[in-house]
């Protein structure tokens, strides 16, 4: 594989979401130093007012200052804690005892792609095959193998050469250097969707929390208005980390592309894709 040359395009992309996750990376360290510094200044204020005036009221008041810094911090760090596991329900696992036909299959490619072998293989009734596996923050900082999983709905539908040419495709992205590129891309968009849409424990929690007291809501409401203007930047960072990961993701397809054509030829893969559509068409009249 090594004279399969990446397009200029292919590296602008990968330079356009190197650059979206470094801007990214910049903008949340700024905002998280800051709300640091509030957080610290807010349980300071109101260690001290308790100290100062040891009441029921200023205990209270304290308290919900204290709170203030601490509700916007865990804003920002709540996506720590949450994964992204993938629902494996619909689909079996198998290995090379099961089918070690299809697994020299996959040994092959491994060693033509020069690639590793999957963590797992899966077969599912899809007309597709794929690389999946789960995704958390730490899955930027940690290498984390993938799986793969076969349709049967492909494997009944194509040749053996036109599967291994789909098979090489998939491979293709395991080779891919960029692969990790894309990764970090994938899991910035996941912790800016979180902070933006899953927020349903988050938004439970402060309603708790302002309902203990009426001088909790208040610093609620003020730690709801920096939030909201948290937000308005993620929504910005958001459209321009998505745009390139789109961007990538295609050029990483083609790439992936040129990957399996070089190990099939183009038309086992070309006449594969064209089989996928009609049976994934087909899959759906009947």
């Amino acid at each position: 594989m090594n004279d399969i040359k990446t397009s200029p395009e292919f590296k602008a992309q990968t330079t356009k979401a190197i650059v979206s996750i470094a801007f990214f990376a910049l903008t949340y360290i700024v905002i998280l130093i800051l709300t640091i510094c509030i957080t610290a200044l807010s349980i300071y204020g109101g260690i001290m007012l308790i100290i100062a005036m040891p009441r029921i009221f200023t205990i209270a008041v304290g308290i919900g200052l204290a709170s203030f810094g601490i509700l916007i911090l865990i804003f920002l760090l709540k996506f720590i804690f949450k994964s992204h596991i993938i629902d494996r329900s619909h689909l079996i696992e198998i290995n090379k005892a099961d089918e070690p036909r299809l697994f020299r299959l996959i040994e092959e490619i491994v060693n033509e792609v020069h690639t590793s072998f999957p963590k797992k293989v899966y077969l599912s009734s899809d007309v597709n095959a794929a690389v999946f596996y789960d995704s958390s923050f730490w899955s930027m900082l940690f290498p984390i193998k993938k799986n793969l999983q076969i349709g049967l709905g492909l494997v009944n539908t194509i040749t053996e050469t036109e599967l291994k040419a789909i098979l090489a495709h998939e491979f293709g992205h395991f080779s891919q250097r960029t692969m990790k590129v894309g990764s970090y891309v994938y899991n910035v968009n996941q912790v800016i969707f979180n902070m933006l849409f899953d927020n349903e424990a988050y938004d439970k929690l402060i309603r708790e929390w302002a309902a203990v007291s009426g001088y909790f809501s208040i610093f609620v409401m003020l730690a709801v208005k920096i939030i909201e203007g948290i937000k308005w930047v993620l929504r910005k960072l958001y459209q321009v980390v998505n745009k390139s990961y789109m961007g990538l993701s295609r050029e990483m397809e083609f790439h992936a592309d040129e990957i399996a054509a070089n190990v099939t030829g183009y038309e086992p893969l070309k006449n594969s894709l064209l089989r996928m559509s009609l049976a994934s068409i087909l899959s759906t009249v009947f």
